[in-house]
């Protein structure tokens, strides 16, 4: 797999996790990357540069990365992914269509959200082994070309969690009872104490699947930012053997001394030293608009269109911008393994021509305004006031 999409992918990543607000959130860099490096190649300037940028890609070499990413993944035992393009029946395609866009062209758009949705719908549900059931995408008249992706991953973990009920008394969880994942092993070193310059100290704890895929968790202090420990732990999972291993840490304290966040020495019966992990099972659902945050992605340029000339001559000579831009994500950590998925949807939209009309001046005094009188020539105030509200009621 090309080095330099994944650094690419992982910088987005981290870029989109800085964003997000407090709470339970997830997202998918990958799933958004193919999308706008193929649109980098498709656009017109100057939203092919802001495009590139975005997706870290030489615009000319956006689309062939792509799709060679999108290949490499079905090499993975655990991870599938899929890209597909619809387009309406109403528009005419450029003769550069198949270079700029790889997807397969999986089915035509009809104008009818009655006919195109439960299509739409039931390829999103059959790339993502029916964990998502609706592409995030609304059809209408104008919508001309939907260009998605489909991601799904499902995992075993190698070593399986107990399943229990914990209740806490203090602390940011108190008050309440909650399904709880413990597990017992002697794999110290998947967890690591990083020193990171936007998060202080990070704690990563690698949980193995049983083919290709760890799901990394991570842990800061608690003064520090979701955004920001979220940000770091998409940057040191890129360098899996960074950061201070568990079998020193272990060395660094007495039982009950925290050694790094999250990470307390404790004692065991066992014949040696072993790791107890311990966290609440949890399933998180979330859908993203991308245009709420079009400046992060690159999307400025190319969904604004006040000329009515569109940004995408090489998909169509039909004035095109993007309308829609949306994902719809989740992940699931349960007792004996992990899935998640994503689908992201752009739509592209037949843009109106501006028509031409003369110009008028509307002026409304609707609410308290002031006033002044002054003479012609020299423009000598004579009087000046201010009216809060009207004075000669109506009859």
């Amino acid at each position: 797999m090309d080095a330099d999409v994944v650094r690419a992918v992982n910088e987005l990543t981290a870029r989109w996790a800085r964003s997000l607000p407090a709470g339970n959130t997830v997202v998918s860099g990958l799933g958004l990357w193919p999308l706008l490096a193929i649109l980098a190649t498709a656009a017109d300037e100057p939203g092919r540069a802001e495009l590139a940028e975005a997706a870290a890609v030489a615009a000319d070499q956006g689309s062939g990365q792509a799709l060679a990413l999108i290949q490499a993944i079905e090499g993975s035992d655990d991870l599938n992914a899929a890209l597909g393009v619809w387009v309406s029946e109403q528009l005419k395609l450029a003769e550069s269509f198949d270079s700029v866009m790889p997807a397969p062209l999986v089915g035509r758009l009809t104008g009818d959200a009655s006919v195109d949705k439960p299509k739409l719908d039931a390829w999103a549900a059959e790339h993502t082994n029916d964990l998502i059931r609706e592409m995030p995408i609304e059809v209408t008249p104008d919508l001309m070309l939907v260009l998605a992706s489909a991601l799904s991953l499902r995992t075993t973990w190698v070593t399986p969690f107990k399943e229990l009920v914990r209740r806490f008394h203090d602390g940011p969880w108190s008050g309440g009872s909650w399904h709880w994942l413990e597990r017992v092993d002697d794999s110290l070193d998947a967890v690591r104490r990083h020193e990171h310059p936007g998060a202080a100290w990070l704690t990563t704890i690698t949980v193995p699947g049983d083919a290709d895929v760890d799901v990394l968790l991570g842990i800061g202090q608690p003064q520090i930012p979701q955004a920001d420990v979220l940000a770091a732990l998409i940057e040191v999972a890129a360098q899996p053997t960074d950061g201070v291993p568990g079998t020193r840490l272990i060395e660094q304290g007495e039982p009950g001394f925290e050694v790094a966040p999250g990470v307390k020495i404790g004692q065991t019966t066992a014949p040696r030293p072993d790791l107890k992990l311990s966290l609440p099972s949890f399933n998180v659902e979330t859908e993203h608009d991308l245009l709420a945050s079009r400046e992060l992605f690159g999307l400025s340029a190319v969904t604004t269109d006040p000329g009515g000339h569109g940004h995408f001559s090489a998909i169509s000579p039909v004035p095109l911008a993007v309308g829609q831009a949306k994902q719809k994500v989740l992940a699931r950590f349960f007792a004996t393994g992990f899935e998640a998925a994503a689908v992201t949807a752009v739509g592209l939209m037949r843009t109106s021509m501006p028509t031409q009309q003369a110009r008028r001046l509307e002026v409304t005094l609707d609410r308290p305004f002031g006033f002044v009188a002054v003479l012609r020539e020299s423009r000598l105030p004579v009087v000046a006031g201010w009216v809060e509200t009207p004075t000669e009621p109506g009859d």
